[in-house]
């Protein structure tokens, strides 16, 4: 099956778990689109973005699957959806796939997400990737490799991603091949997907495979990489647009701020960081008195700064300046709450 086009003018998507920078990509390309989350999930703090950006933000509980569908039918009839997309994982995933290929409105029957499901090795040794690729009527393209940046031991905490990933030919070839057959096996029609692979001393494992965009702002790093952008790309594909990939003409990084945990008492540096002209993207989603999450906790790596150079060594280089851009006095809470209730007893 492939995507319902929509006659001009009356595309509409009904998203689950999209993220704004995907609405409005959605919007661009002519879509109108409904939006649904749980907002007791752990990123319900993006939900005002995702609200301004959508014709409507639904609500509804990612644990009842019953109650999901039933929103999901009702909100395709209301409004006319032409097609459903789920863009992030969990709970909600098969009950939203189920329904909406059961009203027609979905190019990906739900058993592909239960093999994509248990796809991999999760335990498997090695440096990781991440491969993005987009499906477009069971053609699986890949669009991108990213290697992973990791801290040192003992935690091995991700630190961003260098794309594309140096690899050897034959390698890349691999873990290309890889990919590819896991998606055909899976019998995935449509979409996109960022499969996790580990460079085992065996030659490449996967270690997970997830039908949706890679997270972290890995659709942007390849866009600074190669010029295409996939998450445009996709909404060109339900138009009946063939998507193009490009090869890299440059090397792209993502960093992420390496903060420590406590309440932010003031910054200094993201204006600086903002207009160098090799920084092609960058957040800082603190304000003053915000808590800062430990560097363990996903929410973390919203703090980033994407560079752009010639080799990896150069993009290494401007992150590490971009980083010591930034200035920031943290406290941990405890010490901050100790400091309060000292100044209150003697003001």
């Amino acid at each position: 099956m492939t995507p319902r086009r929509s006659p001009p003018g009356e595309n509409r998507l009904l998203l689950a778990m999209p993220y704004h920078q995907l609405i409005g990509k959605a919007a661009d390309a002519g879509f109108g689109v409904w939006s649904l989350w749980d907002p007791r999930a752990p990123e319900a703090d993006l939900l005002p973005e995702v609200a301004e950006a959508s014709r409507e933000l639904l609500h509804a509980g990612f644990a009842d699957p019953a109650g999901l569908r039933s929103l999901v039918a009702r909100t395709a009839r209301r409004h006319g959806i032409g097609t459903v997309l789920h863009c992030g994982g969990g709970p909600s995933l098969l009950p939203v796939a189920e329904e909406a290929w059961r009203l027609g409105l979905s190019p990906n029957p739900p058993d592909v997400f239960r093999r994509l499901g248990s796809a991999g090795e999760p335990d498997a040794p090695g440096p990781r990737l991440t491969v993005q690729t987009l499906t477009v009527d069971g053609c699986h393209q890949v669009v991108g490799t990213a290697a992973h940046r990791v801290s040192g031991p003992p935690g091995r905490t991700l630190t961003g991603y260098l794309c594309p990933a140096p690899l050897p030919d034959r390698q890349e070839a691999a873990v290309g091949a890889l990919v590819r057959r896991v998606l055909h096996t899976s019998g995935y029609r449509f979409g996109p997907a960022h499969t996790e692979v580990a460079l085992t001393p065996d030659g490449p494992r996967v270690v997970r495979c997830r039908p949706r965009f890679g997270p972290d702002r890995i659709p942007l790093l390849i866009q600074v990489a190669t010029g295409f952008d996939c998450e445009a790309a996709l909404f060109g594909a339900l138009l009946g647009d063939l998507p193009q990939a490009r090869p890299a003409h440059q090397y792209a990084e993502i960093g992420f701020f390496r903060l420590p945990e406590g309440r932010l008492l003031t910054f200094a540096g993201t204006e600086d960081i903002a207009v160098t002209p090799w920084v092609r993207g960058a957040r800082f989603p603190y304000a003053v008195h915000d808590l800062v999450p430990p560097a363990t906790d996903p929410r973390s790596r919203r703090a980033y700064v994407v560079v752009e150079g010639g080799s990896p060594e150069s993009t290494g280089e401007r992150l590490r300046q971009a980083r010591a851009d930034l200035v920031t006095d943290i406290r941990p809470e405890a010490e901050t709450r100790e400091n309060r209730e000292t100044h209150e007893q003697h003001p």
